[in-house]
């Protein structure tokens, strides 16, 4: 009550970090029906993050399609609204709308929580008999420089660990035997550059990332033949949060190979090839422009 209201989405973000708030997100799961190579109906579901991660899903998601039947519609970019406390939330209808627009279905769950997770992989079952892709995309972070070690409070890590690690470990873990049923399941897990290198917007984030990193080897090793478990990690990526990041867009067009920063269409690209590669599990996938390299 009584504080300015923000005009733009940049500087609303800016706004939600002066006002001290966090990011958490409002998890939501998307289904959609594909057609594989081998003419067999397949069913994914995507756990969106973020406003440029929920792109990359989306174009996952028409890259998956346009590989078995034609998607003529297109895609807008995601609507969002950010709470008070600095949620990010799709406006109200528009999950459905894309949900359609993909000729899948849409149900709201907070990966946080495990009864939510549970019935979120049972929501693709009774709606569609299997489930063939999870895709785990959700995630939060907080932006503290990684010197300031008093901000990176056990509140903050446990806030991020319950979404990033536990959360995706929940919803992994309820779909497995649905994945598993057909013996040609996959999981893939967006984690970050930030998992294998010193970087990323936090400690907390970081470490969070490492830990899914190090997931998808574990889950590999023991979910198979029947289960693919894969992750990619993306770099810097063009979006609404980061379209302001000049310094660390200039840094990329310096020392990166690729000369540039990452767009969502490039994640989605990897994530679909991830996804139906028959003879990949346990990889992390960096797709960062070649940066790691330097």
């Amino acid at each position: 009550a009584g504080l300015p209201v923000p005009a733009a989405f940049d500087d609303l973000l800016r706004w939600c970090d002066l006002m001290g708030a966090q990011r958490h997100l409002k998890v939501i799961g998307i289904f959609a029906r594909i057609r594989h190579r081998d003419g067999k109906p397949k069913y994914l579901v995507t756990t969106p993050g973020g406003p440029g991660q929920t792109l990359s899903m989306v174009q996952v998601l028409t890259n998956l399609i346009d590989r078995g039947m034609e998607l003529t519609t297109a895609i807008e970019y995601p609507r969002w609204s950010v709470g008070l406390d600095g949620s990010f939330m799709l406006e109200d209808g528009y999950p459905e709308e894309i949900a359609n627009e993909l000729g899948g279905s849409y149900v709201g769950a907070d990966i946080a929580d495990d009864e939510a997770c549970a019935d979120l992989v049972e929501a693709v079952i009774d709606r569609h008999g299997r489930l063939d892709v999870l895709i785990n995309n959700a995630g939060t972070t907080q932006v503290i420089p990684h010197d300031d070690i008093g901000a990176a409070t056990p509140e903050v890590f446990r806030r991020i660990f319950d979404v990033n690690v536990i959360g995706t470990w929940q919803l992994t873990r309820h779909a497995i035997p649905y994945l598993a049923a057909d013996q040609g399941g996959s999981v893939v897990t967006i984690t970050s550059i930030a998992g294998v290198r010193p970087t990323g917007s936090s400690i907390p984030y970081a470490a969070s990332k490492a830990a899914l990193n190090h997931l998808t080897a574990l889950l590999a090793n023991v979910v198979g033949p029947d289960v693919r478990v894969n992750a990619v990690a993306p770099g810097l990526i063009r979006t609404p949060w980061t379209e302001d990041w000049g310094p660390l867009h200039d840094l990329m067009s310096d020392r990166a190979p690729l000369q540039r920063s990452g767009e969502p269409e490039d994640v989605a690209e990897v994530v679909a090839d991830v996804a139906s590669a028959a003879y990949l599990t346990g990889a992390v996938v960096v797709v960062d422009g070649g940066l790691t390299l330097r």
